[in-house]
Protein backbone atom coordinates (compact mmCIF):
# COMPACT_ATOMS: atom_id res chain seq x y z
CA UNK A 1 0.00 0.00 0.00
CA UNK A 2 1.32 3.24 -1.31
CA UNK A 3 1.87 6.59 0.64
CA UNK A 4 1.38 9.85 0.07
CA UNK A 5 2.40 13.28 1.86
CA UNK A 6 -0.17 15.73 1.23
CA UNK A 7 -0.70 19.29 2.70
CA UNK A 8 -3.27 20.65 4.51
CA UNK A 9 -5.21 23.35 2.52
CA UNK A 10 -7.96 24.80 4.68
CA UNK A 11 -9.67 24.13 8.16
CA UNK A 12 -13.20 24.28 9.16
CA UNK A 13 -15.00 24.63 12.63
CA UNK A 14 -18.11 22.20 11.59
CA UNK A 15 -19.47 21.54 15.71
CA UNK A 16 -17.82 22.74 19.34
CA UNK A 17 -15.33 19.82 18.94
CA UNK A 18 -15.54 18.51 15.08
CA UNK A 19 -13.26 19.86 11.89
CA UNK A 20 -13.22 19.62 8.16
CA UNK A 21 -9.69 19.77 6.67
CA UNK A 22 -9.44 20.35 3.34
CA UNK A 23 -6.00 18.92 1.48
CA UNK A 24 -4.19 18.26 -1.18
CA UNK A 25 -5.34 15.40 -3.90
CA UNK A 26 -2.51 13.22 -4.62
CA UNK A 27 -2.49 13.26 -9.04
CA UNK A 28 -4.50 9.38 -9.69
CA UNK A 29 -5.95 8.66 -5.95
CA UNK A 30 -8.77 7.30 -6.26
CA UNK A 31 -11.77 6.06 -3.55
CA UNK A 32 -14.98 5.74 -3.12
CA UNK A 33 -17.23 7.32 -1.44
CA UNK A 34 -17.17 5.14 2.21
CA UNK A 35 -13.45 4.04 2.27
CA UNK A 36 -10.92 5.35 4.38
CA UNK A 37 -7.05 5.93 4.70
CA UNK A 38 -4.42 5.87 7.60
CA UNK A 39 -3.29 9.29 8.37
CA UNK A 40 -0.65 10.69 10.04
CA UNK A 41 0.51 14.20 10.97
CA UNK A 42 3.79 15.12 9.86
CA UNK A 43 5.44 16.72 12.60
CA UNK A 44 6.68 16.85 16.27
CA UNK A 45 7.42 13.24 16.11
CA UNK A 46 4.08 11.83 15.12
CA UNK A 47 4.73 10.47 12.05
CA UNK A 48 4.32 6.76 12.67
CA UNK A 49 0.89 7.78 14.81
CA UNK A 50 -1.44 6.65 12.01
CA UNK A 51 -5.42 6.62 12.51
CA UNK A 52 -8.09 5.53 10.16
CA UNK A 53 -10.31 8.34 8.48
CA UNK A 54 -12.81 8.46 6.10
CA UNK A 55 -13.03 10.60 3.33
CA UNK A 56 -15.77 12.92 3.28
CA UNK A 57 -15.27 14.67 -0.21
CA UNK A 58 -16.64 13.57 -3.31
CA UNK A 59 -14.24 11.28 -5.45
CA UNK A 60 -14.39 13.79 -8.42
CA UNK A 61 -13.28 16.73 -6.15
CA UNK A 62 -9.98 18.25 -6.89
CA UNK A 63 -8.86 17.76 -3.36
CA UNK A 64 -9.41 15.52 -0.45
CA UNK A 65 -11.55 16.19 2.97
CA UNK A 66 -11.98 14.24 6.24
CA UNK A 67 -14.48 15.31 8.78
CA UNK A 68 -12.96 14.45 12.27
CA UNK A 69 -14.08 14.93 15.65
CA UNK A 70 -11.95 15.26 18.12
CA UNK A 71 -11.46 13.72 21.43
CA UNK A 72 -9.16 16.34 23.63
CA UNK A 73 -9.22 14.03 26.62
CA UNK A 74 -6.31 12.75 25.56
CA UNK A 75 -2.96 13.78 23.79
CA UNK A 76 -3.71 11.44 20.76
CA UNK A 77 -4.01 12.23 16.80
CA UNK A 78 -7.55 13.83 16.93
CA UNK A 79 -6.31 16.26 20.09
CA UNK A 80 -3.13 17.08 17.50
CA UNK A 81 -5.24 17.66 14.69
CA UNK A 82 -6.87 20.60 16.65
CA UNK A 83 -3.25 22.49 16.38
CA UNK A 84 -3.48 21.76 12.41
CA UNK A 85 -3.16 24.77 10.10
CA UNK A 86 -3.06 25.18 6.59
CA UNK A 87 0.39 24.36 5.31
CA UNK A 88 0.93 21.76 7.57
CA UNK A 89 1.36 18.29 5.76
CA UNK A 90 -0.45 14.41 6.35
CA UNK A 91 0.50 11.59 5.26
CA UNK A 92 -2.19 9.05 3.82
CA UNK A 93 -2.07 5.71 2.93
CA UNK A 94 -4.30 4.05 -0.12
CA UNK A 95 -7.91 3.70 0.03
CA UNK A 96 -9.90 1.12 1.74
CA UNK A 97 -12.39 0.44 3.51
CA UNK A 98 -16.14 -1.94 3.41
CA UNK A 99 -18.66 0.52 3.52
CA UNK A 100 -19.99 1.33 0.36
CA UNK A 101 -23.28 2.13 -0.83
CA UNK A 102 -25.33 -1.46 -1.81
CA UNK A 103 -29.05 0.31 -2.93
CA UNK A 104 -31.44 1.94 -0.74
CA UNK A 105 -32.19 1.04 2.93
CA UNK A 106 -31.45 2.22 6.16
CA UNK A 107 -28.43 3.75 7.30
CA UNK A 108 -27.75 4.26 11.52
CA UNK A 109 -24.82 6.20 13.05
CA UNK A 110 -23.75 6.82 16.05
CA UNK A 111 -21.31 10.20 16.87
CA UNK A 112 -18.62 10.10 14.20
CA UNK A 113 -19.60 7.29 12.72
CA UNK A 114 -21.81 8.93 10.36
CA UNK A 115 -18.31 10.29 8.21
CA UNK A 116 -18.87 7.38 6.01
CA UNK A 117 -22.35 8.09 5.41
CA UNK A 118 -21.57 11.55 4.34
CA UNK A 119 -19.92 10.92 0.98
CA UNK A 120 -22.02 8.56 0.44
CA UNK A 121 -25.08 10.66 0.62
CA UNK A 122 -23.43 13.63 -0.83
CA UNK A 123 -22.85 11.74 -3.97
CA UNK A 124 -26.16 10.41 -3.94
CA UNK A 125 -27.52 13.69 -3.74
CA UNK A 126 -25.48 14.96 -6.52
CA UNK A 127 -26.82 12.37 -8.77
CA UNK A 128 -30.82 12.80 -7.69
CA UNK A 129 -30.49 9.44 -6.22
CA UNK A 130 -30.96 10.19 -2.06
CA UNK A 131 -34.42 7.96 -2.75
CA UNK A 132 -36.22 6.53 0.11
CA UNK A 133 -32.86 6.10 2.03
CA UNK A 134 -33.33 6.89 5.84
CA UNK A 135 -30.84 8.32 8.46
CA UNK A 136 -30.91 7.33 11.87
CA UNK A 137 -28.25 9.72 13.69
CA UNK A 138 -27.43 9.27 17.56
CA UNK A 139 -25.26 11.73 19.84
CA UNK A 140 -25.73 12.85 23.30
CA UNK A 141 -26.60 16.35 22.73
CA UNK A 142 -27.93 18.12 19.72
CA UNK A 143 -24.47 20.39 19.74
CA UNK A 144 -22.86 16.87 18.67
CA UNK A 145 -25.07 16.59 15.42
CA UNK A 146 -22.81 16.75 13.02
CA UNK A 147 -23.63 18.45 9.59
CA UNK A 148 -27.45 18.62 10.63
CA UNK A 149 -28.48 21.22 8.27
CA UNK A 150 -26.94 19.48 5.08
CA UNK A 151 -28.45 16.11 5.80
CA UNK A 152 -31.70 17.97 6.35
CA UNK A 153 -31.30 19.33 2.98
CA UNK A 154 -30.42 16.15 1.61
CA UNK A 155 -32.98 13.64 3.14
CA UNK A 156 -35.47 16.20 4.45
CA UNK A 157 -37.83 13.66 6.98
CA UNK A 158 -35.90 11.03 6.23
CA UNK A 159 -33.25 12.39 8.60
CA UNK A 160 -33.78 11.38 12.38
CA UNK A 161 -32.02 12.38 15.19
CA UNK A 162 -31.62 10.56 18.59
CA UNK A 163 -30.51 12.60 21.43
CA UNK A 164 -29.35 10.38 24.89
CA UNK A 165 -27.90 12.83 27.31
CA UNK A 166 -30.34 15.93 27.13
CA UNK A 167 -34.78 15.68 26.65
CA UNK A 168 -34.79 18.22 23.52
CA UNK A 169 -37.98 19.46 21.68
CA UNK A 170 -38.59 18.17 18.34
CA UNK A 171 -36.30 15.31 19.01
CA UNK A 172 -35.92 11.40 19.36
CA UNK A 173 -34.98 10.64 23.44
CA UNK A 174 -32.98 7.68 23.79
CA UNK A 175 -31.00 5.33 21.83
CA UNK A 176 -30.92 3.37 18.52
CA UNK A 177 -31.77 0.09 20.32
CA UNK A 178 -34.46 -2.96 19.40
CA UNK A 179 -37.21 -1.52 20.36
CA UNK A 180 -36.88 1.53 18.45
CA UNK A 181 -35.97 -0.42 15.54
CA UNK A 182 -38.92 -2.72 15.80
CA UNK A 183 -41.07 0.63 16.04
CA UNK A 184 -39.72 2.71 13.01
CA UNK A 185 -38.63 -0.43 10.50
CA UNK A 186 -41.19 -2.94 9.03
CA UNK A 187 -38.31 -4.39 6.02
CA UNK A 188 -35.48 -5.78 7.98
CA UNK A 189 -34.65 -7.62 4.20
CA UNK A 190 -33.51 -3.91 2.88
CA UNK A 191 -29.68 -3.20 3.46
CA UNK A 192 -28.72 -1.69 6.51
CA UNK A 193 -25.75 0.18 7.06
CA UNK A 194 -24.01 0.68 10.93
CA UNK A 195 -21.30 2.77 11.70
CA UNK A 196 -20.29 4.25 15.15
CA UNK A 197 -18.09 3.19 18.34
CA UNK A 198 -17.55 -0.52 18.20
CA UNK A 199 -20.13 -1.23 21.16
CA UNK A 200 -22.70 0.68 19.11
CA UNK A 201 -22.45 -1.18 16.24
CA UNK A 202 -22.21 -4.62 17.84
CA UNK A 203 -25.21 -4.06 19.57
CA UNK A 204 -27.33 -2.96 16.83
CA UNK A 205 -25.69 -5.56 14.31
CA UNK A 206 -27.20 -8.08 17.27
CA UNK A 207 -30.39 -6.69 17.36
CA UNK A 208 -30.97 -6.50 13.71
CA UNK A 209 -30.16 -10.10 13.26
CA UNK A 210 -32.37 -10.89 15.88
CA UNK A 211 -35.41 -8.83 13.83
CA UNK A 212 -34.80 -10.87 10.48
CA UNK A 213 -31.69 -8.65 8.82
CA UNK A 214 -29.60 -11.22 7.16
CA UNK A 215 -25.76 -11.31 7.36
CA UNK A 216 -25.41 -10.05 4.02
CA UNK A 217 -27.65 -7.14 4.22
CA UNK A 218 -25.58 -5.52 7.06
CA UNK A 219 -22.96 -3.07 5.84
CA UNK A 220 -20.33 -2.17 8.56
CA UNK A 221 -16.69 -2.19 8.72
CA UNK A 222 -15.38 -5.50 9.63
Amino acid sequence: MADYQVKVIAVKNVTHNVHAFTIEKPAGFTYTPGQATDLSILKENREKEKRPFTFTSLPDSETLEFTIKSYTDHDGVTNQLTQIKPGDSFEISDSWGAIAYRGEGVFLAGGAGITPFIAIFRDLYSQNKVGLNRLFFSNKTVSDIILKDEFEKMLGDRFFNLISSEGAEGFYHGRIDKKFLQSKIRDFSQPFYVCGPDAFTSSILSDLEELGAKAESLVFEK
